[in-house]
């Protein structure tokens, strides 16, 4: 065990290390391409691209697609509701990170609304105290790719992941620290919040929980899913362009806090 910790702990470091070389670069490279979207690795990506929509389409899709139908639709969104309530510890975290205190404020009291009223996050009570009145208690979406991109760490290439889709090397640091440290389903390296408890801290929860959030988020995207593959010419470029662009709001803060 103390081996497997050991290399994630190095891969993070070794990740960190061509972020801070290679992002600066890919942004002054952005800055002198205005032709499109700083995508020097396309012939790979697509490859892996090509990869993720044929497993997505033989196992993962049709996975999601019995979850829906076994699952009621209120027992769906209580299942979302309860993920979302432990994603708001990512976001509230990285807030901080960030100096955002309205973000970290929104978000702390969404998870003690909704943990203590809501039944361990089960009800979003703070969602509904917000279409009631002017609090702004929405959930925010705030991660560690963010906040670099926040201190101006720039995108770096595009990179599409296996399984996990579309990224840049800066989102995908992100998605490192997010997971090994901050984010209470996945984080192991240093058990921040729940060392002291051995049976929360076991893969043997961990794993199952994390399977079930998965499915869960591909079930949401079904709909969505559709209407892309019958509007995008190149299902790729589209959703690179789109990620890119999200990305680039969501650093800047000109996207609205989410709504359920």
């Amino acid at each position: 065990m103390n081996n497997i910790i050991r290399s994630k702990l190095i891969a993070v470091l070794i990740c960190g290390l061509l972020l801070s070389g290679c992002a600066s670069t890919g942004t002054n490279i952005q800055k002198l391409n205005n032709n499109g979207p700083y995508d020097p690795l396309e012939s790979m990506n697509r490859a892996v691209f090509n990869f993720n929509e044929m497993f997505d389409n033989h196992v993962f899709e049709p996975v999601a697609k019995g979850y829906k139908k076994v699952m009621p639709d209120p027992l769906e969104l209580v299942v979302g509701n309860f993920f979302s309530n432990l994603n708001d510890v990512v976001v509230l975290t990285n807030s901080v990170l960030q100096l955002n205190y309205e973000s970290a404020l929104a978000s702390s009291a969404r998870i003690l609304v909704n943990t203590t009223f809501g039944v361990f996050g089960l009800i979003d009570i703070a969602s509904d105290i917000s279409a009631a009145s002017d609090v702004n208690l929405n959930k925010r979406n705030e991660d560690f790719g963010q906040t670099l991109g926040r201190y101006g760490v720039g995108n770096g290439p595009y990179i599409v992941l296996p399984f996990l889709g579309p990224s840049t090397l800066r989102d995908t640091f992100g998605i490192a620290v997010d997971s090994f440290f901050m984010d209470p389903v996945t984080q192991g390296v240093t058990g921040v919040f729940m060392k002291n408890v051995d049976y929360l801290n076991s893969v043997a929860l961990r794993l199952p929980v994390a399977t079930a959030r998965t499915i869960n988020a591909r079930a949401q995207f079904l709909e969505v899913e559709k209407t892309l593959d019958e509007a995008a010419l190149d299902k790729y470029e589209f959703m690179r362009d789109a990620y890119l662009q999200r990305r680039t709001s969501l650093v800047n803060n000109t996207d609205t806090p989410e709504t359920k």
